[in-house]
């Protein structure tokens, strides 16, 4: 009974490792083409929104540490928008640059940009709440400190906000750093993974996060929740899942456009990755017990999504344990794991890769024309990010545990990569 048991277990365990992303990618395609069908396709050609869409006043809200090289273009773009009514906050969290000192510079050429000074490093979720406190209007627009707002980006996302119980918007983010492979390939994956994932759980219940990038809050609902917590890695992941357990709407709106910068370097790139899986588990440990109810029910398929990728992720080190184990000791033949890369499987998960990636790319085509250049960088896909993507999850599973609660969440200069055409 006991080694009919471990048999089973290892062929489930070796058909999971090889086909929960062929199913996940399926289920994304499915319900990102719906959204299209649904929401997205009767404006798809549009350049800004119909006329008579809410254009409420809004405060664009920046929190800055140490972006004086992106400060002024920031800024710049920001005031340059098409919005008929809206101010700027610049929060300074602490910078030991010249990013304090360029942003009260610019505040004297712009009328509207206000600048809060905050004299140490406070974190990013104590920017945002300070600037949000100070802002005259009640609906404010956050957005990173590299980042390149589109002109209408907000008339899209303000659109939304005619319904009372939208609580955030969250925009469409595009990668700026296209020089080297892995910005290619991150191009490929923001249409592939981002963008795709994010209109699949619109058709099928909640966002698992707004982009911290761009996304426009109702003030009401952040002081309902409480505002961004200070002690969560991923601020935006938590402040989405608090707002829809308190049942506020949060919505995706693919028209608003945000030009980002992200890092090219393996070492980069694992640091920000590692932050964001150790942000997904420690908010999906934190709200567990709140959406055990049928009232949240609309939660549970991105809460059973998060914990079946981490259940992947340990399932892949299981198995490649198996196989260097195999290597030098004879195993049982069925625990034994013949080669870690699957022979027709990989082939269909290959494909089927490549036809999500189509998929994605046709979607956003309408938004950025030159994602086709990309789609044979995306070959190297699966090997860059689903490796990265499965080794941080491993990883960040026992750092979140052993990490202190309470723990002030404060800012690293990222890397940001080079900048490509914006």
């Amino acid at each position: 009974m006991g080694l009919q048991f471990i048999r089973d277990f290892s062929n489930f365990l070796l058909d999971f490792t090889f086909y929960y992303p062929l199913f996940m990618a399926y289920v994304w395609m499915i319900g990102a083409v719906n959204y299209f069908y649904r929401f997205e396709r009767a404006t798809v050609r549009h350049k800004q929104p119909e006329r008579g869409s809410f254009t409420a006043p809004v405060t664009v809200i920046i929190p800055m540490r140490n972006e004086e090289n992106n400060a002024r273009e920031t800024v710049m773009h920001v005031m340059s928008m098409d919005y008929p009514e809206f101010e700027v906050i610049a929060v300074n969290d602490g910078s030991t640059d010249r990013t304090g000192d360029l942003l009260d510079s610019l505040a004297e050429t712009y009328e509207r940009l206000r600048v809060v000074h905050l004299a140490e490093n406070q974190g990013k979720a104590i920017a945002l709440e300070m600037g949000t406190l100070v802002a005259r209007y009640e609906f404010v627009v956050c957005i990173d400190g590299d980042a390149v707002l589109d002109p209408q980006a907000v008339r899209w996302m303000m659109r939304h906000f005619a319904g009372p119980r939208v609580g955030a918007v969250t925009g469409n983010p595009r990668i700026r750093t296209r020089s080297t492979l892995l910005g290619k390939i991150q191009v490929g994956e923001f249409s592939a993974i981002v963008g795709l994932i994010k209109r699949a759980q619109r058709t099928y219940g909640r966002l698992f996060t707004v982009s911290g990038v761009a996304t426009t809050f109702r003030k009401t609902a952040l002081h309902d929740v409480g505002y961004w917590s200070p002690d969560m890695l991923t601020e935006d992941i938590d402040v989405t899942w608090r707002m829809q357990i308190r049942h506020w709407d949060v919505r995706y709106e693919p028209h608003a456009l945000v030009w980002i910068l992200m890092p090219e370097t393996f070492s980069g790139l694992w640091k920000q990755r590692l932050r964001w899986a150790m942000g997904g588990v420690q908010v999906v440990l934190k709200y567990s017990r709140d959406i055990n109810q049928w009232r949240t029910r609309r939660m549970w398929g991105i809460f059973i999504e998060f914990l079946l990728s981490i259940s992947w992720a340990y399932s892949i080190l299981v198995v490649t344990t198996l196989w260097l184990i195999g290597l030098f000791v004879n195993l049982p033949p069925y625990i034994r794991v013949a080669s870690p890369v699957p022979g027709w499987a990989g082939v269909v998960i290959g494909t089927t890769c490549l036809l999500q990636i189509g998929v994605s790319l046709i979607l956003d085509r309408h938004y950025d024309f030159r994602l086709g250049r990309v789609y044979f960088w995306m070959i190297w896909y699966p090997l860059a990010f689903w490796v990265i993507s499965a080794l941080t999850t491993v990883v960040a599973v026992p750092k979140i545990l052993r990490r202190k609660r309470q723990a002030r969440a404060i800012w690293v200069s990222p890397d940001r990569g080079l900048k490509g055409p914006s």
